[in-house]
């Protein structure tokens, strides 16, 4: 069986997920704690970080980049990195702009402060002037996807790739901690909307980490 190391609020991890249900491959999921670096996930993977993908001969992948093109390049249908040298260019830029830029400005903003250092058991309360530039960078990406959408049937053109894919995977977790304004960017929202009712998305919002119970929102496909 396919197992995927993975942990509930690493937006990397979720990518895969998805990757992995729109692929409609079978998989079994492992909860990792990466930063406890566990002789097991340094075995699969020395850097300690998650997702790591062990396929069922054996073989194991790691970088949610690498695992995600690994996968659209052996299972073709159905195709999501793009059909052409311009769309999977552009594919690509979106992909790095919300893992790099987007992962900066908020994730680790607002996820690590409010979720990640609670379930690392880091003492101390959030730092308030990472949470500020978190708040003030969400809505400058908001507006970016908004416009995409506005411009575009999906966020890198026609039709739904790993762009959309992994703009989700890291809103999802921003959103798990109730942080997305949605309501001040209902183009994004709409965009948002469309994921959130994708059969490959939904194992997602029944998502529940121990003592942090998301929004009422969190799980409705209609907000």
């Amino acid at each position: 069986m396919r197992t995927l190391h993975h942990y509930w609020l690493c937006p990397f991890s979720r990518k895969v997920r998805i990757v992995l249900a729109e692929k409609k491959l079978a998989f079994e999921m492992v909860l990792e704690h990466p930063w406890e670096q566990s002789p097991e996930l340094l075995a699969l993977n020395p850097a300690s970080d998650v997702p790591v993908l062990v396929e069922p001969n054996g073989a194991v992948l790691a970088d949610a980049i690498a695992i995600s093109e690994y996968l659209d390049e052996c299972y073709a249908e159905p195709p999501l990195i793009g059909q052409n040298l311009v769309v999977r260019a552009e594919v690509r830029r979106l992909v790095a702009w919300f893992d790099v830029k987007f992962n900066r400005d908020v994730t680790v903003t607002l996820v690590g402060e409010k979720a990640l250092k609670r379930q690392m058991g880091i003492p101390g309360g959030p730092d308030s002037k990472l949470i500020r530039i978190g708040y003030e960078a969400i809505g400058e990406h908001l507006e970016y996807i908004g416009w995409l959408a506005e411009h575009r049937k999906w966020l890198a053109g026609d039709v739904f790739t790993l762009a959309d894919i992994t703009a989700a995977a890291h809103l999802s977790c921003v959103d798990y901690i109730g942080d997305v304004p949605w309501e001040s960017y209902p183009a994004a929202k709409d965009w948002y909307a469309r994921i959130k009712s994708r059969p490959s998305f939904r194992p997602l919002l029944t998502d529940h980490l121990p003592g942090m119970p998301p929004p009422r929102h969190y799980d409705d496909l209609d907000f």
